[in-house]
């Protein structure tokens, strides 16, 4: 398991760097650069002398293998938009307030989502089972931007409970939590329900019934856990991006988090900002991916068990 780990985390490595060449390019590739937006033109010699200052005046090469030198020794540049502070201090700043709205989000949407996948699967072709189904269609189909509209319509204009936007207070979480959940509760409960009912219907559950076990056994022991297997290959590598925050709830309800940020660094072509994000979400699928693996090789040992004799 050790060699695996190590194995995957070298990947990584090798992931990370074509993912930011992919961005490097990319963003170079677009027409104009960070001090040639009209809004903020610049006289020709204060524009050079930026050029200058920040490198942009080398070769898109040399740029690139400055930067990536840099990243090596954990220094991501300076943020064009806020250059008084660091890439990494604005991240530091900004990314808390995106993982307390994140995690409340995960913690509500899988449990909840969990539940209603559950409820639907046992009680298949009933009441309860469309109105998940119609709920859970609808998170999904419904932008998040347009409920968390509806949200402030209600709750903020209409009934006047809960503030429309702003950060500081706990009243302020609630909105925007409710509205980040509706799409992830969906998705848990859509996939829930598909993993339980395939596995209600296979072959070794109607075995073990067959062979007197109780229902409550044989939910627990045989469906739950062979249905924990397709639920964690879809489900878990939506955790970052719950974590790295939603650009429209952000925007909506105006919080100073990662995701907004990402918006206004894309918007000013502030690359050092765009590469740093990129490369933070990277890492973060990496990890989840190789957490992924490793659980599988817990729920399924004949998982485990092949790959040794693979590797042997």
């Amino acid at each position: 398991m050790a060699r695996y780990i190590l194995g995957r985390l070298i990947s990584l490595v090798f992931v990370l760097f074509v993912v930011s060449l992919i961005a490097f390019l990319l963003m170079h590739a677009v027409p104009g650069g960070p001090f040639d937006i009209t809004e903020r033109r610049l006289p020709e010699a204060t524009r050079q002398a930026q050029l200058e200052k920040y490198g942009l005046d080398k070769p898109i090469l040399v740029q690139y293998a400055r930067y990536m030198w840099n990243v090596l020794h954990f220094d991501f540049g300076v943020p064009f938009q806020s250059p008084t502070e660091t890439v990494t201090g604005l991240i530091a700043r900004a990314w808390p307030v995106t993982i307390k709205i994140g995690i409340p989000t995960i913690i509500i949407s899988y449990t909840l989502g969990t539940l209603l996948g559950f409820i639907a699967a046992v009680r298949q072709n009933s009441v309860l089972d469309y109105m998940v189904t119609t709920i859970a269609t609808l998170g999904l189909t419904v932008p998040s931007f347009v409920i968390a509209t509806w949200l402030i319509l209600l709750f903020s204009i209409r009934w006047d409970l809960l503030p429309s936007g702003g950060w500081g207070e706990p009243k302020d979480f609630i909105l925007p939590v409710i509205a980040y959940s509706m799409a992830p509760t969906a998705l848990v409960a859509r996939y829930t329900r598909v993993s339980l009912l395939e596995m209600m219907n296979a072959d070794f559950v109607r075995t073990a019934r067959a062979k007197g076990l109780s229902e409550r056994r044989v939910m627990i022991s045989h469906v739950g856990r062979n249905a924990l297997i397709p639920f964690v290959t879809v489900l878990l590598p939506e955790i970052p991006n719950i974590l790295t925050g939603s650009i429209f709830i952000e925007s909506v309800f105006r919080i100073p988090g990662l995701g907004r940020f990402f918006v206004s660094s894309t918007l000013s072509r502030d690359y050092p900002m765009i590469l740093a994000l990129v490369i933070l979400i990277a890492v973060l699928w990496g990890i989840t991916y190789l957490l992924t693996d490793i659980l599988y090789t817990l729920l399924d040992p004949r998982i485990r068990i092949y790959g040794s004799r693979k590797a042997g």
